[in-house]
């Protein structure tokens, strides 16, 4: 039996949620997050399809993560409120500290995430929070003068 978007992610009835594109293996919620749908972002790859900034720490850390949207322009910042020429993503962890998602806020103020090899969808602020993706670990924003959505180099992780 296939679990539906709602059973896995409870807080989604709460704000309400759209699917915006198809289910599509060739990207993760760490890319879609970082604005790059050629690549699955992940620190440790496993096999060549899998990306990671080459500056960044190859561990699964929230300082790793951190590191990784920081080669983007993104720093840390205290609230994840909507703030006129910012462009902010959310990185989830578990209780132990393990990175497992990331969400980018829209310039509407809502928030975009892709379920891993699931559908990308629109939602309300920590409605992934649960038991698939834990809760969110810290915000960052960069200006959208610094360029929104760049994409890595072709050569990084191809």
């Amino acid at each position: 039996m296939v679990k539906s978007l709602e059973d896995t992610f409870p807080g989604l009835t709460r704000g309400g949620f759209s699917v915006t594109s198809p289910r599509n293996t060739k990207y993760n919620g760490i890319a879609w997050a970082a604005g790059d749908t050629n690549h699955w972002w992940w620190p440790i790859p496993d096999f060549k399809e899998i990306y990671w900034p080459p500056s960044g720490a190859c561990t699964v850390s929230l300082a790793a993560f951190q590191d990784a949207f920081a080669t983007l322009g993104y720093v840390e910042c205290d609230c994840e409120d909507l703030e006129p020429g910012f462009e902010k993503v959310a990185l989830f962890a578990n209780d132990q500290g393990v990175p497992l998602h990331a969400a980018r806020q829209l310039p509407g103020g809502r928030w975009t995430s892709k379920l891993g090899e699931l559908e990308d969808i629109e939602h309300a602020w920590r409605d992934l929070e649960g038991t698939e993706y834990g809760s969110v670990a810290f915000v960052m924003k960069r200006s959208l003068e610094a360029g929104s959505h760049k994409e890595p180099s072709a050569e990084a992780g191809a």
